[in-house]
């Protein structure tokens, strides 16, 4: 048998998975994805859907002017501390390369793309940055086309799905969102991301999405949207053999060194499959020794929202077969700050830490960064040569009344044993484990600056994305600002929160062929979506680069192994 009659092996049914095999398949390659899991969609369907372009065609016919020299000017600006990570070769590639992909895309009917309105890039400061115009995202499509495998897509609990952002920003973010009535109630892991620690959103059900699912209607937005048109697509495809709850669990390899296909356990038994094989399985969050690894942290001070199939597959079996890894420094890793759930089952995060009446301490009691922003909480936080781990989120009865925490509405009771409470800032300290004089002391000279919007000692406050999208429009002088002084005093334990992009991964080139230690591509293996480091764009973090550059690696890979015709040779037992 050839590599071109053999199917291409996808392991992993999420967005790039799905693309990647209907590029093949409409060039004429069989394909087989193999998913671990019993539903379709990975990372990507929990997301926000937001996939950052450069110079994209979308932009273009809505009379939007941009071009690449700005876009690779706003990348390489917002990754400049760390060069050294950067590969050039894939930068470019990946920036020319993604205005095509995403093009072709919407011709061949795997999606039809919108502007997110009203986003500007999410480092409006940097150079090369655009006001509008690089997010793109899906039109709303209707669940119906799916048929029977609408009950395999996954649904993300995190966004409001059916909803669109122009619902979003056209209502107002809380107002369309945020509600304490039964009927509008959030899911029972109540989490609040920002599509891979971009834009916020709110897993809640609005009053339209509700009527128009009561007419009939399943409309489906934000990353279960993007996910659901390429599933419909592939769908229409004869020669994608989709199969479910098949976990790949090893590399097969030839007496030559080549990848030459996998071994999936099904519920079947063990069998192995021949083909060139594209490794599309997300990062490592559930997997505690590799996130010890990558990025320096336990288990009590990480957790995710990623689903938990998101464990660290592909990684491993590569490096088994020789792939390098590359670690991209901890400050980079896009993990914005939340808690432990009050049953201990799962994560949660929100944009509670950056309103108003809330800070973050250490566990001397101290301030240590612009806690609004959780950019600046990750790279102060995990500072090599100064660490502030663990950390805490402290608030007092007006943040309490005014905003909840979570699932908890305004006002409303927390959970049981989720937040410690107390009469003094002292005593909280005391509980927390914290030093509480210190503790009173940094709320005093943090209360005194935010009651006139400012804060001289880390600029919170001072960042206009975070304001727009993370505080309170409607508080006074500054929605990210107010006082910590009005008594009882709550706390709680915080985690870095993964998102599905460890930015750590195997190393690949620029065109997602896995490289081993010598830099030489490993024949037979390629690696696409946050399975890869992200050597593509260095320490480079920006909301929609992870769905850009998966889709476009996918169009890329796809192509290629279309026009591949080599022989396998015997493979190792």
């Amino acid at each position: 048998m050839t590599d071109e009659q053999s199917p291409v092996i996808v392991v992993g049914a999420g967005l790039s998975g799905l693309a990647v095999a209907l590029t093949a398949a409409l060039r004429g390659r069989r394909t087989v994805v193999l998913e671990a899991s019993e539903k379709v969609g990975g990372a990507a369907a929990w997301s926000g859907g937001q996939v950052w372009v450069g110079a994209n065609h979308v932009a273009a016919r809505a009379g939007i002017d941009d071009d690449l020299a700005r876009a690779e000017a706003y990348v390489r600006a917002i990754g400049a501390a760390h060069p050294e990570m950067l590969d050039e070769l894939a930068l470019l590639r990946w920036l020319t390369v993604a205005p095509i992909a995403m093009r072709y895309w919407e011709e061949v009917g795997a999606v039809q793309w919108e502007v997110i309105p009203d986003l500007a890039d999410y480092h409006d400061y940097a150079p090369g940055a655009l006001a509008e115009g690089r997010y793109l995202t899906c039109a709303v499509i209707d669940g119906a086309v799916l048929g029977e495998w609408r009950n395999r897509l996954l649904v993300s609990p995190y966004f409001p799905v059916g909803t669109t952002y122009a619902d979003m920003y056209l209502k107002g973010r809380r107002a369309a969102n945020l509600g304490t009535n039964a009927d509008n109630a959030r899911p029972a892991e109540d989490t609040v991301i920002a599509d891979h620690a971009g834009v916020p959103a709110f897993g809640r059900t609005t009053p339209a999405q509700r009527r128009q699912r009561r007419d009939g209607a399943d409309p489906l937005t934000f990353g279960t949207g993007l996910v659901a048109w390429f599933l419909a697509r592939v769908l229409r495809e004869d020669n994608i053999d989709l199969r479910l709850s098949s976990r790949v669990i090893a590399l097969l390899r030839t007496n030559g060194g080549a990848v030459s296909g996998v071994r999936v356990k099904a519920s079947e038994g063990e069998r192995d499959l021949l083909g060139p094989v594209v490794l599309a399985t997300s990062s490592f969050d559930w997997d505690p020794q590799t996130v010890e690894e990558l990025l320096g942290l336990g288990p009590d001070d990480f957790g995710s929202i990623a689903p938990k199939t998101i464990r660290g597959d592909g990684l491993r079996m590569a490096r088994d077969a020789g792939a390098a890894i590359v670690r991209i420094p901890p400050t980079a890793v896009p993990m914005p700050p939340g808690w432990r759930t009050a049953d201990a089952q799962g994560y949660a995060n929100g944009p509670e830490y950056a309103l108003p009446h809330a800070m973050i301490v250490d566990a001397s009691g101290r301030r240590f960064c612009d806690d609004s922003y959780w950019v600046d909480i990750v790279r102060r936080g995990l500072a090599p040569d100064d660490p502030h781990v663990p950390f805490f989120l402290i608030w007092d009865e007006q943040h309490h009344r005014a905003y909840g925490l979570g699932s908890s509405p305004p006002g409303g009771p927390y959970p049981d044993g989720l937040v410690a409470t107390a009469p003094t800032l002292s005593e909280l300290g005391a509980a927390l484990g914290i030093d509480g004089a210190a503790l009173a002391a940094t709320a005093d000279r943090f209360s005194r600056h935010a009651r006139a919007g400012v804060d001289p000692d880390f600029g919170r406050g001072s960042v206009p994305f975070i304001a727009r999208f993370a505080g309170d429009p409607t508080h006074e002088p500054n929605p990210l600002l107010g006082d910590v002084a009005q008594p009882p005093f709550y706390g709680i334990r915080m985690v870095y929160v993964g998102t599905a992009i460890g930015m750590s991964g195997i190393h690949i080139d620029a065109d997602a062929h896995v490289l081993d230690s010598s830099g030489n591509p490993l024949p037979g293996l390629y690696g696409i979506g946050s399975v890869a480091a992200y050597t593509t764009m260095g320490t480079a973090y920006n909301s929609g680069f992870a769905l850009s550059r998966g889709l476009t690696h996918a169009y890329l890979v796809g192509r290629e192994l279309v026009a591949q015709q080599q022989p396998l040779e015997r493979r190792n037992r």
